[in-house]
């Protein structure tokens, strides 16, 4: 039998409609708007200045903190403005505006298709070469790779994780990527593995993806301490707590990191950055990014450069459809409207949904009717109808007292409501409202 975690779950409908396609790679665009927060942590501090020329992979902006990530150009130009821009939020952040003029990279980085299987680095020296390459997670969450791979004190790192699950509904970035950068991505867990003095990883894909499976299984024969364990499909299980609870049976308690159980946790796509990184030189400049959407007329799997604009994503798909409701960055769960088709791609760009009028409508809201399916579909195992009304009356303490704070905004309790109550919306807002709070009280 096919393991999962343990608490809670859904199984909406997958609509991998981009499944099976070969990843296209996309030409640099005119202009690219690289954003200075692109991860967790503080935002870079930019290095460039207006009129500026810079190449493919120069360091554009450094990390601004212990938690944060370096930021290096996707193109070759002329920096035209440092300025704000929309990022998929809504709001206005610092960018490098950067006009295209050829395609030039910097010396050193390594374009050629030989896979390199050997190094020499030792652990730190690929741990600091990660960090000067800019390497965040690129399941979405965006994590500073460097950062997990230095435990805290008194903490040991036991397993590696592979998020390999790709269970947000139409995403195939991952599946893609591990079908055809299958070696790449083994060699990228060995780094890792190595960075993170560990013996043993284990790549975790849920059961909808046979194909990887059976490809990565054959090639994990020739790795030392890697294998792919497939999983049942069950959304989130994409999520860290999740994935571990689903690959070695431990739960991590509230409030606490993974490497309080010994585990570590990296995304597929994460593994093939590393590896570019330390095989190749190259820093994280582009990505795959899925376009998909019921209307659109050819759903892909792209690799962009960082900075170029969803648009133009959405038009080497076919355009947007003509009864396009919302454009969703991300995928239907977890993923968020955005206000523009203007946005730019970032490292945490994994999809682009486009609805339409008819799907992107809410339902009409009707009161609770106690029938505890939030409760039970909470990968979290809490009671989202208590945190909605906790938020809604600004009870504060009401919802710390009961976890909201463990919130993974994963979306299950809104899907399985059958009064359509917005509660991820509103426990978004107290979860952030609480973290606030707790900030507060420790200054």
């Amino acid at each position: 039998m096919l393991k999962t975690f343990r608490i809670g779950g859904i199984h909406p409908p997958e609509n991998k409609l981009s499944a099976g396609k070969h990843i296209a790679a996309l030409d640099a665009p005119k202009q690219v708007i690289i954003p200075l927060s692109q991860h967790i942590g503080a935002p870079a501090q930019a290095l460039v200045k207006k009129g500026d020329m810079v190449k493919v992979g120069t360091l554009i902006a450094k990390a601004g903190g212990f938690v944060s990530s370096n930021i290096h150009s996707s193109v070759s130009g002329k920096v035209n403005k440092i300025d704000s821009a929309l990022d998929a939020s809504g709001y206005r952040k610092p960018a490098v505006y950067i006009d295209v003029e050829g395609d030039e990279w910097e010396e050193g980085i390594d374009r050629s298709a030989t896979i390199v299987r050997t190094c020499n680095l030792s652990a730190k020296e690929i741990t600091d070469k990660i960090a000067a390459s800019g390497i965040v997670g690129l399941g979405g969450a965006t994590f500073p790779t460097q950062v997990k791979l230095v435990p805290p004190p008194g903490s040991k790192a036991e397993v590696l994780i592979i998020n390999g699950v790709e269970c947000e509904p139409y995403l195939t970035s991952d599946h893609s990527l591990m079908l055809e950068k299958g070696e790449e991505i083994l060699i990228g867990v060995t780094l890792l593995m190595k960075a993170a003095n560990v013996s043993k990883a284990i790549i975790g894909i849920e059961n909808n993806k046979p194909d990887a499976i059976d490809y990565l299984k054959k090639l994990a024969k020739e790795f030392n301490g890697i294998s792919i364990e497939p999983l049942k499909v069950q959304y989130p299980q994409g999520g860290e707590k999740q994935l571990i609870d689903a690959i070695i049976r431990k739960q991590v308690k509230s409030g606490a990191l993974p490497i309080s159980v010994g585990a570590i946790v990296q995304n597929v796509g994460t593994a093939f950055a590393v590896y570019e990184a330390i095989q190749k030189n190259k820093p994280l400049i582009e990505r795959v990014v899925t376009v998909t959407g019921k209307g659109v007329s050819n759903p892909a799997n792209f690799r962009v450069r960082i900075g170029t604009s969803i648009q133009t994503l959405i038009e080497a798909a076919g355009g947007i459809p003509e009864n396009t409701g919302k454009i969703i960055g991300g995928g239907p769960m977890m993923g968020k409207a955005l206000i523009s088709a203007e946005v730019p791609v970032t490292k945490g760009s994994s999809g682009v949904l486009i609805l339409s009028k008819e799907e992107s409508v809410r339902k009409p809201v009707y009161d609770c009717i106690r029938c505890s399916k939030c409760v039970q579909a909470c990968p979290m195992g809490l009671n989202p109808s208590l945190l909605m009304n906790a938020t809604e009356f600004t009870e504060w303490g009401l919802a710390e007292k009961n976890y909201i704070t463990d919130c993974i905004e994963c979306g299950s309790c809104s899907y399985t409501c059958p009064a359509n109550r917005p509660l991820l919306d509103h426990i978004r807002l107290g979860k952030n409202k609480v973290m606030g709070i707790v900030r507060a009280r420790k200054q």
